[in-house]
């Protein structure tokens, strides 16, 4: 009944305000881009906040926790500091602690990371051959965290069908009534 509805407001309304509504959405996305892109400049990472998904770095995280990650250059890493990476062929970040540091005479620095909930260190994660991570790998080190604010995307991952089918749906159809409500007089 809610999508019958929601396509007679958008028949009743005239060209004019579709498109006004339209250009508004539009503006709502390229503001949310421009933000995000802000942050990755500011952060100096590709990804500026990331959600832990998995409970290996309990209790200092737990999933659903929103991290906000900075990766600036001349920062350099440190045993016990958290450490968001990507493993070659492996889509997914990890968040792990810095375990061990191995610094070569030429300055340059490798490292072992472990979860903190898991009972080994992460070289059976790594890729094949791999026993350390070096500098390039780093997504972001963790500066900051929200507790659990994160959970709806856990729950996109775990149920599909939650994020193919009712979150865009509910998203656009949200946006435009609220766009709707807001330029529709009443009086």
């Amino acid at each position: 009944m809610l999508s019958l509805d929601f396509l007679d407001d958008v028949r009743r309304m005239n060209k004019r305000q579709l498109y006004y509504q339209v250009l508004n959405f539009g503006m709502i996305v390229s503001s949310a881009l421009m933000i995000w892109k802000g942050l990755m400049v500011i952060t100096g990472s590709e990804s500026p906040i990331v959600v832990v998904l998995s409970g290996s770095m309990e209790p200092a995280f737990h999933r659903g926790d929103l991290l906000f990650l900075t990766n600036r250059v001349e920062d350099p890493i440190r045993v016990g500091e958290i450490v968001v990476f990507r493993i070659e062929g492996r889509e997914i970040p990890i968040v792990h602690r810095v375990l061990k540091i191995h610094e070569k005479q030429n300055g340059h620095i490798k490292f072992l990371t472990k979860g903190d909930n898991n009972a080994v260190d992460d070289r059976g994660l790594y890729k094949q051959g791999q026993h350390w991570l070096e500098k390039k790998d780093v997504v972001g080190r963790a500066r900051g965290f929200v507790p659990y604010i994160g959970i709806v995307t856990i729950l996109m991952n775990d149920y599909p069908k939650f994020k193919v089918r009712s979150c865009p749906t509910c998203f656009i159809k949200n946006v435009i009534f609220c766009y709707i409500w807001e330029s529709t007089d009443y009086s």
